[in-house]
């Protein structure tokens, strides 16, 4: 299995993330905040599915972008997995005609730009190799992580999140557990905006080792921490750094890992 966190910078050589897409063995993408970004356009044109975590701008912002770009009359065109709010929340606030055009109207008129289909929490989706399960996590409007297993190997993208159970209990189950490489975390503030952090239900590095080490009971695996605040970032790392976690790596752009 093959991740990649695309990047949402100018700067080819800024590790700072505003925007968030992983993309999964090239065409599999969680989220589209940068996704229709993506260079050349021929790599958007390989992405077959695209599942959205939650509604919020920093992960859907480029989806009108990306369908778009690699719409074509005769080609069938993406699947777009996401939870009935988001649903309601795409068609009301974003494919309105008012902000963007509304491709879900235009398309049931002749080739359609996307292919929806609803995300249910715990309900997996199998595609070609692949197998996702959609679970709730803790944040301020519905949001779902997302357990991603093949046949070898198994890695979790949290997605946004403030301290949540179900996502590392249904982990911790055979066979996933035994699978399990890495576990991809936000640490969205510094120990000193806790009070915001608990607000906007994300992590904070005062509580990011105790919310990973709800999986000690597994083996080894690699945690990675990801959607770093662009103005926080070098202190949420310094702050992370010392907390002296075994496996520990940092997210960044167009960082790949392959398992």
């Amino acid at each position: 299995m093959k991740i990649q966190q695309l990047g949402s910078s100018l700067d080819s050589g800024c590790a700072t993330q505003y925007l968030t897409t992983f993309l999964i063995n090239d065409y599999v993408a969680i989220d589209a905040g940068c996704l229709g970004l993506l260079t050349p356009v021929s790599k958007q044109q390989s992405i077959e599915h695209v599942f959205l975590s939650h509604s919020h701008l920093d992960h859907v912002a480029s989806l009108p972008l990306f369908l778009d770009n690699i719409y074509e009359q005769e080609s069938q065109p993406p699947a777009v997995y996401a939870h009935e709010d988001v649903w309601r929340t795409l068609k009301t606030d974003l494919f309105n005609d008012r902000l963007w055009p509304d491709l879900l109207r235009i398309g049931a008129k002749g080739n359609r730009f996307l292919e929806e289909h609803l995300l249910v929490s715990e309900l997996p989706i199998a595609l070609s190799g692949l197998r996702i399960t959609p679970v709730t996590v803790n944040h301020v409007i519905p949001t779902l992580g997302f357990l991603v297993e093949d046949d070898q190997s198994a890695v979790i993208i949290a997605s946004d999140t403030g301290p949540t159970e179900r996502l590392w209990e249904l982990a911790g189950l055979q066979p996933f557990r035994q699978k399990l490489q890495a576990v991809f975390l936000e640490c969205s503030f510094s120990a000193d905006q806790a009070w915001l952090a608990n607000e906007s239900k994300h992590l904070h590095s005062s509580i990011f080792a105790a919310e990973i080490g709800k999986l000690s009971a597994i083996p080894r695996f690699i945690t990675v921490a990801v959607h770093l605040k662009g103005s926080l970032r070098e202190q949420i790392e310094r702050e992370l750094t010392a907390l002296d976690l075994a496996d520990l790596q940092m997210g960044g752009a167009d960082r790949t890992w392959e398992f």
